[in-house]
Formats: C-alpha cells, structure tokens, sequence
C-alpha cells in the first residue's frame, strides 16, 4: 500500500489530463453530445489503462537510459525506490483494464486493443535508431480520440481521423521541445531525436509548424463538422496558449522547460474540450 503513491508518481499519472479530453472530444463527436453513461466509464478506465500501461513500459524499456541521464537518474526505477517487478505488476494491472473496459465496449475496440498495446510497447525503442522518435510519442497520444471514437461507433471515420492528426503534431511539437534539455546527453549516448538531427534552432522551427498545422487541423474539423461557435473559440484559445508557449520557451531560454511548460499542454486540450461541449450543447 505505501508503494501506490510512488506508482502514481512513476508513471506521471496527473499528466493523464494531457490526453483524456481529447478522448471524451471523440466520444462527444461520434455522440453527437453527451455519451451514455456506460460508454462513459467505459473509455475513460480504457484510456487510464491505455495511458498508464504506455508510461509503465516507457519506465521498463528505458530503465538504463534514465539511469544514464542526469535528468532522469531520480526516477523510480533507477533510483530504486521501485523495483522493476512493482512496475511490470503495475503495467499486467493496466492492460486488464484495458482489455477488460475494451471488451465492454464493442468488438472491434477489444480486437484492436492488441494493436495499441504492441505500439505502445514499440515507439519507447524508437529513439535508439530513428529521430522521428518525437512523432511516434504524439501518436501514441493520438490514439486517444480514435479509439473513443471507435469505443462509441464501432467503426471509424475520417472525422477521428483528423481529430487525432490534430492531437499527434501538437503532442509531436511538444515533444520535439522537452527533448531540448536531453541534447548533449542524447549526442553522447548515440539516441535520436529532432534536436539531435537538426539542431535547436530548427527544431522550434519544426515544432511551430507543427503547432500551426494542428490548429489549422482543429479548425478543418470543426468547419467540416458544422460545429458552432463556441468551438471555434476554444480554437482561437488553443491558438494563444499556444504562442504564449513559445514566449515561455525558445531557443535562447529553455529554463522554462518545467511545471509551466507542462501546465501549458494541459491548458490545450482542457480548452479544446471545453470549446466542443459547449459547442455540441448550444
């Protein structure tokens, strides 16, 4: 019991607010307003599954790297105060629940279910051959919308589609920022990133293009959609937040890279879902 507070630490699970309305934007859209109750629960134990079996595994596959990283030397399982059983025990919890709140949704969710949990297995490896890295971690978030989606329907559309293309660059653009603070060390130890490849400068060029296109994703969605007003303002919104975010942070000053950096992203997606409740309830 005294070990449950370090797995919620471990695995940044306050951080879970990052994803989860972008999943609740797909089950609203595919509702067309509010869910039912059940499908409610359902996603949102499937996305805490989802999320916190991804986190685990990140922890397992990248113990040795974290214990090698200045920045990362005092997590949990470098540091000790996990042992590696605890968090493989954590990530079999994680994947009953989401295999199990999979199963109470529809049959396609529960058959795609092992196809989220191999990618989710799969793009913590990336950074060790491939500096797109960056972008396999916004997909991993991207999956959110797509799957409440399909969690609702029982199929798919482009309308998630594009949600979620959405979701990936601007989980991408982040990404590609916090990966900053790693450069040199990345550099000694033969990993990839955007950084690493391209250099800073060009990096926070990329990861505002990203940004840039991710609102202009938000934008498409909503005008294909008909959505009313109050979604686009949540747009204009995201849109401001996110060039504030780049008054926090540039390739002149980095010391920002922290709780206000992270507070930020939370700041996107709870006005996204904001601007599409309100927008699917007028």
């Amino acid at each position: 019991m005294r070990k449950i507070p370090l797995f919620f630490e471990s695995v940044k699970f306050k951080e879970t607010i990052f994803a989860l309305p972008f999943a609740y934007i797909g089950m609203m859209l595919a509702s067309e307003g509010l869910p039912k109750g059940d499908k409610f629960i359902w996603i949102t134990l499937a996305m805490i599954g989802a999320r916190t079996f991804g986190m685990a595994m990140n922890r397992i596959i990248d113990r040795h790297i974290d214990a090698s990283n200045p920045r990362t030397k005092d997590r949990h399982l470098p540091a000790g105060t996990l042992k590696l059983v605890d968090v493989y025990i954590l990530s079999c919890l994680s994947f009953l629940l989401l295999t199990f709140s999979s199963y109470h949704l529809n049959s396609l969710a529960l058959s795609l279910c092992p196809l989220v949990v191999v990618y989710l297995c799969f793009y913590p490896f990336t950074k060790r051959f491939t500096w797109t890295a960056n972008f396999m971690l916004g997909w991993a978030l991207a999956i959110a919308p797509s799957a409440a989606w399909i969690g609702v329907k029982g199929g798919l559309a482009w309308e998630p589609v594009l949600l979620s293309l959405a979701v990936a660059l601007w989980a991408g653009s982040f990404d590609v920022i916090y990966h900053v603070q790693d450069s040199e060390f990345y550099t000694r130890s033969n990993l990839h990133s955007v950084v690493r490849k391209f250099g800073i400068s060009t990096a926070f060029i990329i990861a505002r293009s990203f940004d840039t296109l991710s609102v202009g994703c938000f934008i498409a969605l909503g005008v294909f959609m008909d959505l009313s007003f109050p979604y686009f303002i949540g747009c204009f919104l995201t849109a401001v937040i996110l060039l504030y975010k780049y008054y926090l942070v540039n390739p002149g000053n980095i010391l920002n890279l922290g709780s206000s950096f992270f507070r930020i992203n939370g700041y996107v997606s709870t006005t996204m879902f904001l601007g599409t409740l309100a927008a699917l309830l007028i």
